[in-house]
């Protein structure tokens, strides 16, 4: 028989069988009354994910889909923008924004390191801007911003905060109305458990007033906007999708939003602590808020293409390679959505079996206790920005 297959990248993640089993169920037409009831179902619960009482604007698109629909509403040709950038999503951004024209002002650090909110002050003093463009979990480095912090030192400068929250959005603290963030960004891949499809957009009123004059029509937020008012759609929705993630949220709300983010802390704990008892070096940051996904540097003399390649072939288990200058060099195992400890120990043993036979110098049988131990016996404290 086949051997059985496990899915460990930050994305797309696994699915419930309650979602998967909610989009096998016949199609029905988007503008029905078999449709209505499950539109507003999930539209509601959007907001109460993203922390909102504002509209969470809903797309039939990847998550750079709901990228651009922020980038084609908000930047017109010539106006500053300030890009804040640490890894490949930052950079995406970035280039985003300058292909619509903007003029951008670049604050890039090395793939790794952590955004500064003094940084992000200090140039804003230098040039104005009419966003602040930030990744919330850069998941190419395993880094999480505090966008708290950097979202307070926009408003300061009285410029607009767009996130990216696309792998951060239910497994990260990302508070949108109390933390004053214009634009949410996310994705159903992540930790929403749902296949890649659906990209979404929580728009504050300030956001929505300061639209420009780039050329859009699907991503128009006011078209949007004024469609999910009436209980419509602009466009045909992925119905499907849509009724898979709203199963996906109702899971959610129903183990309680707090109980989630203290998941998602744990589990990236016994990852972390895992692959430390085997003697592995990090390259994620060490804390909590490194809840999404854990980025661990290959031993010397193995190449992550050998263990991601190794996992695949062997044990069924996809993972994540570096990207950019950093595959080969990193691999990365994550945690978000639908996952538990025994998630976690099964990607850590098999880790530990490949590297043995690649001839890497690791302490064996030590990664799977110490991550039960990590995950069962530290209290979660109250991660304010995490």
């Amino acid at each position: 028989m086949a051997g059985k297959k496990y899915l460990f990248t930050p994305g797309p993640t696994p699915v419930p069988p309650q979602v998967l089993a909610a989009q096998a169920a016949p199609i029905v037409h988007h503008r029905s009354p078999d449709f209505r009831p499950i539109y507003e179902s999930c539209l509601t619960r959007l907001r109460e994910v993203c922390r909102t009482e504002r509209d969470v604007l809903l797309y039939t698109a990847s998550g750079t889909g709901a990228f651009e629909s922020a980038v084609a509403n908000l930047v017109s040709p010539g106006e500053p923008h300030l890009v804040v950038s640490a890894g490949n999503f930052g950079e995406r951004w970035a280039t985003m924004t300058a292909g619509y024209g903007a003029d951008v002002d670049h604050l890039r650090y090395e793939w790794g390191e952590t955004p500064d909110p003094e940084d992000v002050r200090a140039r804003l003093g230098e040039r104005e801007a009419k966003a602040v463009w930030i990744v919330h979990s850069e998941t190419s480095t395993g880094v999480v911003s505090d966008i708290q912090a950097i979202a307070a030192v926009a408003k300061e400068a009285g410029a607009l905060t767009v996130v990216d929250a696309v792998s951060s959005l239910g497994a990260v603290r990302c508070e949108t109305d109390a933390w004053g963030l214009d634009v949410v960004v996310s994705g159903s891949q992540k930790a929403l458990m749902t296949p890649p499809g659906l990209g979404l957009c929580a728009v504050s009123e300030a956001a929505l007033a300061a639209t420009g004059t780039s050329p859009r029509f699907y991503f128009d937020w006011e078209r949007t906007r004024k469609a999910q008012a009436k209980l419509d759609a602009a466009f045909t929705p992925s119905v499907s999708l849509v009724a898979g993630l709203d199963v996906a949220l109702g899971l959610l709300l129903e183990e309680g939003l707090e109980a989630v983010l203290d998941r998602h802390i744990r589990l990236g704990r016994a990852c972390r602590a895992g692959a430390k008892a085997m003697g592995l070096e990090l390259f994620s940051p060490d804390e909590d808020r490194s809840a999404v996904v854990t980025a661990i540097r290959a031993p010397e003399g193995v190449s992550s293409d050998d263990v991601v390649k190794g996992l695949r072939d062997r044990f069924g288990m996809t993972i994540a390679n570096g990207q950019g200058s950093l595959k080969g060099t990193i691999f990365r195992l994550g945690h978000i959505g639908w996952f538990d400890v025994f998630d976690i120990t099964a990607q850590l043993g098999a880790v530990e079996l490949l590297l043995t036979d690649l001839g890497a110098d690791i302490e064996r049988g030590v990664a799977v206790t110490a991550a039960l131990e990590a995950y069962e016996h530290a209290p979660v404290a109250d991660t304010g920005t995490a």
